[in-house]
């Protein structure tokens, strides 16, 4: 029924363009784009960034326009129900990935792991969103960033270059270890192992251990890390021995894509001594805290906040 329903499409688009189409035809495309657009839903995990396809739909309606010499006012209708219908049905693909199927990696309350197809390992935090190829097969090992914080385990390959997309963030590597988060405000790309470049907005610097890329309103600063960043709580149990509050605070929002607001800022400088198991819950942590300072948390989905 797909196949019928897609050859079919194809079939009218192509006789629209070459003007070929009857009355009847148009109409029938019309209606259908018009009653798809209505209803139809952006999935930005799988069908790429709006503002891309966007741009190729006004491209597409200038070519029309310019073949036919009229303009229909429902052809935009039809120039995005047709890319969201077409790219639902996989006939239309991402730019720059080929024909590579793309898969998403989402987490919940809690980081999880997967390996990619070539060796690589990625640890994503809680509320994530990552994805990527179920195969690499062109000349770079592109996936994409789009929710929360990571911690990437490259797999060396001099002559495929691993490309992460964090919103206007692109990492560049070969083979090397390193953490991203990103969120709606900024993006950070703290440097474990190797080098790593960050470039966004026609900006780029290189990044070694011990190094972070900050890109916040624009603008994209070198800095050094915070060795209590540089902590491995992905994969390991970790005890953060007298350390800030603020400091905990920190890493409980990398490790579960959760903000903290609180009120009286100088709690954060209060000194604890916290245990975190690598498969902790968030409620399990507050509570060692909350025993330790009296302090009490109050989760609303990704806010947690502090009395």
């Amino acid at each position: 029924m797909v196949k019928r329903i897609r050859h079919s499409l194809e079939y009218l688009i192509n006789k629209s363009v070459q003007n070929k189409t009857s009355k009847a035809e148009e109409n029938l495309l019309d209606h259908f784009a018009f009653t798809a657009y209505k209803n139809a839903k952006w999935d930005e995990a799988s069908m790429g960034n709006s503002d891309e396809v966007s741009k190729n739909i006004y491209e597409s309606i200038l070519l029309r326009i310019e073949k036919k010499k009229t303009f229909n006012p429902y052809f935009k209708y039809m120039a995005a129900a047709s890319i969201l219908f077409l790219v639902g049905l996989g006939i239309f693909y991402k730019p720059d990935t080929s024909n590579e199927k793309q898969l998403t990696f989402k987490t919940t309350s809690s980081p999880k792991s997967i390996r990619l197809s070539d060796g690589s390992k990625i640890y994503l935090a809680a509320n994530s969103l990552f994805q990527y190829p179920a195969k690499f097969d062109g000349n770079q090992r592109n996936v994409s960033l789009l929710k929360g914080n990571a911690f990437f385990e490259v797999a060396k390959d001099k002559k495929h270059p691993f490309i992460i997309e964090s919103g206007e963030i692109k990492t560049r590597v070969v083979g090397t270890s390193f953490h991203i988060q990103f969120s709606k405000s900024k993006c950070e790309v703290i440097v474990v192992t190797g080098k790593v470049n960050v470039s966004a907005k026609g900006q780029s610097i290189d990044l070694v251990p011990n190094q972070q890329a900050l890109f916040v309103d624009k603008k994209l600063t070198r800095l050094p890390v915070d060795k209590i960043l540089s902590i491995n709580w992905y994969t390991k149990d970790i005890t953060l021995n007298q350390a800030t509050l603020k400091q905990v605070i920190t890493i409980l929002q990398y490790k579960y894509g959760v903000t903290f607001e609180y009120k009286n800022q100088a709690v954060l400088t209060m000194p604890v001594t916290v245990f975190i198991e690598k498969n902790a819950s968030l409620e399990s942590v507050l509570k060692q805290i909350n025993y330790i300072t009296n302090l009490k948390f109050n989760i609303y989905d990704e806010i947690v906040q502090v009395n």
